[in-house]
């Protein structure tokens, strides 16, 4: 018998293809190693496959309104922004992680006036940045406030600059425009106030029957040069914030622990001394607490808004004697 396979006639017999286990095992391998750097390559560009949500999402989270701009006042704050992250990449911030000194700084200022943001990727991972009203989220980002984009981010070592001018009063946020950075941390707050000498839109509140009381000691450098409420920059409890609710009774105590003369006030202009609101003056330029002399004075919070408390002699505001006193 013949080991011949027999065909019909008129059709060529059908190759058969072989290969070596070897040349097998070669492929395996070739094939492994493009698996392995392509999910290389894919997980550590994990942020910016995600920072594009599909329209749909974008559709459901819907757009923040926020006010037009505001006509500007000429008054500029710069300020600058590094984002960073922890070793581990669970806690992102600006400039400090939590617990340290200039940690997500808040940003106080007042309708019309504009900050301007100079914003560098300190980190190894993607961010994009910008301002929105809400107070959760990634949406409603105001024109103009973004660098970068969550579809087109900064790199490490890249950097930008934006500006904002504050067109109402409020709340708004400056925030890493990546999905979930936000919530793992890179988030700031910025305070609005009234328009400087136009007063406020809103109204102050009936008296709630809450008290709070503070104390503010002014303190000054050896050489002068710094001057200060309580400690000196870069010490704990330096010109500490006072947030309180419009209607809240307010006690504020305050002695002159320096070697010159100092008085205070709350003010809505911390470069005018002659601003002081809320009856809450303790001296008077003309009439300054000694060194070693303390005062009080108790009030009512009034409109609420981004204030400051200040030494109100000339010059005094400028040199360090300002803090936060926001009315809620």
């Amino acid at each position: 018998m013949s080991n011949e396979t027999e065909h019909p006639i008129g059709e060529a017999p059908h190759p058969v293809y072989r290969t070596t286990a070897e040349r097998t095992g070669k492929m395996m391998i070739i094939m492994l190693g493009i698996c392995i750097v392509g999910g290389i390559i894919f997980f550590t560009m994990w942020d910016y496959w995600i920072s594009e949500p599909a329209p749909v999402v974008a559709m459901m989270a819907g757009e923040v309104d926020h006010a037009a701009p505001a006509a500007a006042t000429g008054k500029t704050i710069t300020q600058d922004l590094t984002f960073i992250e922890s070793d581990d990449f669970r806690t992102l911030a600006f400039n400090a992680l939590p617990s340290e000194t200039g940690n997500n700084p808040t940003i106080q200022m007042n309708v019309g006036d504009t900050v301007v943001f100079n914003v560098d990727n300190g980190g190894i991972s993607f961010h994009s940045f910008g301002v929105t009203k809400a107070d959760e989220g990634f949406t409603g980002i105001i024109p103009d406030s973004e660098i970068g984009a969550a579809s087109n981010p900064l790199k490490p070592g890249e950097g930008g600059s934006s500006e904002f001018i504050a067109g109402e009063e409020g709340t708004y946020y400056y925030i890493c425009t990546v999905p979930g950075h936000r919530e793992q941390g890179m988030v700031g707050e910025i305070i609005i106030g009234p328009a400087q000498g136009g007063g406020s839109s809103g109204t102050a509140a009936a008296p709630t029957g809450v008290s709070h009381e503070f104390t503010l000691d002014f303190i000054e450098s050896d050489d002068f040069r710094t001057l200060a409420f309580n400690a000196l920059p870069g010490e704990d409890g330096h010109n500490p914030e006072i947030r309180v609710n419009s209607g809240d009774e307010v006690t504020i105590t305050a002695t002159n622990m320096g070697k010159s003369f100092h008085s205070f006030g709350v003010v809505s202009n911390p470069e005018d001394f002659n601003s002081v609101i809320m009856d809450s003056a303790i001296g008077s330029m003309s009439n300054a607490l000694k060194p070693g002399e303390g005062d009080s004075i108790t009030f009512t919070a009034g409109v609420p808004g981004a204030y400051y408390y200040i030494c109100t002699v000339p010059g005094h505001a400028l040199q360090g004697m300002q803090g936060s006193f926001i009315v809620e």
